[in-house]
């Protein structure tokens, strides 16, 4: 049984959520008595993976503009949906959503459990856990970087992120009331993501400011600590962008599998260690582009080369001609690409 100063926290935290609660595209407001749809939450949890809610909003309303319910999204075609998901990463998340989406339509809809919400393709201990909680109101525990960050401060928890990880599901798991369950997890992912926030902590405002025990030891605004993150490494990589005469821009699309998996880029040499040697895709003159792409992956920092090109009208390779050629359909690195060999052809005319 609960301890009652437990109970508490969860009333209070619940009572703040039904006045407070975040406006978002996805989410049904507090005691509306409407039924969450379990396509939309599964949509952006898998969107919100890594990325901010700011970020998702937009994506999130052309998906369900575009693909209303879910079989809409099994029927879509496997490109649309990747170039619909460039610009917000982890290509991965895409290819696994039309998986998922393909796998529940065919079987008529979302389990309604964590166990068997967890066994669809690309939803892991998180994701099944909040679409449980969140669509189908079942008591599961919903940790994310937010509700890590409330529980570390609450009960003063200095054990360093990720070692800490099991502690905090476990101080979380003991808060979480069989009644409202859904609106509970979200009520601490908006108290960490409005009030509890990672600096400059609203202690003031905090409807569990009396419980914080972080706040009383005067430790809240470093926790929760971090184990250093070692330096990510560099790698070296060449791109080749290049124009036909007639507007057309040389493409290849990347293997389904791995890093930006079955997204249309710029052919290129593979990301390593050391420069890459030229190895044009077609025969042409090629020439380097002064500034070079940099971004940064979840492991790696990249530094690309750029080779540009006017190609004759018969070079061999994978076109995509200019009226449907659309820069926000590529991967942001491929995009960034672009933008910095663009002056080339715009300053320069066709042999």
């Amino acid at each position: 049984m609960r301890d009652s100063a437990d109970t508490g926290i969860s009333s209070r935290l619940l009572d703040w959520y039904d006045r407070h609660a975040r406006d978002l595209p996805w989410r049904i407001p507090p005691r509306s008595g409407a039924q969450p749809d379990p396509y939309r939450i599964w949509l952006s949890e898998v969107m919100l993976q890594q990325t901010t809610v700011a970020a998702v909003k937009d994506y999130f309303h052309r998906f369900t503009t575009r693909w209303p319910d879910v079989q809409a999204l099994a029927a879509a075609d496997d490109g649309d949906v990747m170039a619909a998901w460039a610009g917000l990463g982890y290509y991965a998340r895409a290819r696994n959503l039309l998986k998922c989406a393909r796998v529940v339509a065919g079987q008529g809809g979302f389990p309604d459990t964590r166990a068997g919400l967890q066994e669809l393709p690309g939803i892991g201990p998180y994701t099944s856990a909040a679409i449980a909680a969140i669509a189908f109101d079942r008591v599961e525990t919903v940790v994310d970087g937010n509700v890590e960050r409330v529980m570390a401060r609450l009960f003063d928890e200095h054990t360093p992120l990720p070692a800490a990880k099991p502690v905090l599901t476990a101080l979380a798991a003991g808060l979480t009331p069989a009644h409202r369950p859904g609106d509970y997890a979200q009520a601490v992912m908006d108290l960490g993501a409005t009030i509890c926030t990672p600096r400059n902590p609203a202690c003031g405002i905090c409807p569990l400011m009396k419980d914080c025990s972080a706040r009383a030891a005067g430790t809240a605004a470093m926790l929760p600590l971090k184990t250093r993150k070692a330096a990510k490494p560099v790698r070296l990589g060449l791109a080749y962008v290049g124009r036909r005469v007639d507007g057309a821009w040389l493409m290849e699309r990347r293997p389904g599998h791995g890093l930006l998996g079955g997204m249309l880029g710029w052919p290129g040499s593979a990301w390593g260690d050391t420069p890459p040697t030229d190895a044009a895709p077609v025969p042409a003159d090629w020439s380097p582009v002064t500034a070079e792409v940099r971004h940064t992956f979840t492991h790696f920092h990249l530094r690309l080369s750029l080779r540009v090109a006017h190609l004759p009208i018969d070079a061999p390779g994978l076109f995509v001609a200019a009226q449907d050629f659309t820069p926000t359909a590529l991967p942001t690195v491929m995009r960034k690409a672009h933008a910095l060999a663009l002056p080339y052809f715009t300053q320069t005319e066709a042999p």
